[in-house]
């Protein structure tokens, strides 16, 4: 008879607990007929940690989060096949499996997160002559050069991170300036959904946000422009068109009544 492995334990600052929210999402999609983001590792690793997840819910946010990931790989997909062997950047990663479901076998991949979220990924991964993770905060500079070591072209991606911090505009301008030329592609949300989410994380006791964004054009200002724009409830035609049914019918429907919900933004950092 097999031995269980003894749960994983969580140590991780409020803020960096929230990785559980899109984890839980992916795990909960995997298991549907048809779904979305296909990711058996979030499951395995759901499966694996001691940490209660029904604090988060399970309404129509899952949907959202999901469609999300679905946009943020479809960036990075369309970015590898025109460069390879290039290198990804994914800020604030978590426990996000992009790389197992995109990797091309040439792309280059740095996962960064704080120390106490990389010691606990560093649980059910771990570093390759391709990738590698990185523990600091994306408001350091340490890093910087480390990407820098890494081939070019840059895109880099900060997916649910940025709204829980209120310096990411110095964030994308740091890296901006420091990467002409490279991808960047956020998520942004409005003042008016901050100001729900405030509601709903006092009643749960999470995090909560500290960035709204009402226009991501707004953000061409730190250097940046904006090279294509997406959201939730109106997804890139390519993910739009292999959406299952109950999505592609109901995201039209949504959007006069919901607005964006999340923006994904891909911009591309100017030239010196």
């Amino acid at each position: 008879m097999a031995v269980m492995a003894d749960p994983v334990k969580v140590e991780l600052g409020a803020v960096q607990q929230t990785l559980f929210i899109p984890l839980a999402d992916r795990a909960r999609e995997t298991r549907r007929k048809r779904p979305v983001v296909l990711d058996p590792k979030a499951a395995e690793i759901l499966a694996a940690v001691d940490f209660d997840t029904e604090k988060y819910g399970r309404g129509w946010g899952g949907g959202v989060t999901v469609l999300r990931t679905a946009i943020f790989d479809c960036l990075v997909a369309d970015f590898l096949s025109e460069h390879p062997g290039g290198t990804v950047v994914e800020l604030g990663t978590g426990l996000n499996t992009r790389f197992d479901r995109i990797d091309n076998g040439q792309v280059h991949w740095i996962d960064l997160d704080l120390p106490d979220t990389i010691a606990l990924r560093r649980r059910f991964f771990a570093d390759t002559a391709r990738r590698r993770m990185v523990a600091t905060s994306v408001l350091d500079e340490d890093w910087l050069p480390i990407v820098q070591a890494s081939p070019g072209p840059y895109f880099f991606l900060a997916e649910g991170v940025l709204v829980y911090l209120e310096q990411a505009p110095q964030a994308i301008a740091r890296i901006a300036g420091q990467f002409p030329g490279a991808l960047i592609a956020v998520d942004t949300y409005s003042q008016r959904m901050l100001e729900q989410q405030h509601k709903r994380a006092a009643k749960k006791g999470i995090a909560q946000w500290a960035w709204p964004c009402d226009d991501p054009r707004t953000l061409e200002s730190l250097g940046i422009e904006v090279v294509q724009e997406a959201a939730v409830t109106r997804p890139p035609a390519a993910l739009r068109s292999r959406l299952p049914r109950r999505y592609r019918y109901a995201l039209p429907l949504a959007r006069p009544i919901v607005g964006d919900l999340a923006t994904v933004t891909l911009f591309r950092s100017r030239a010196r």
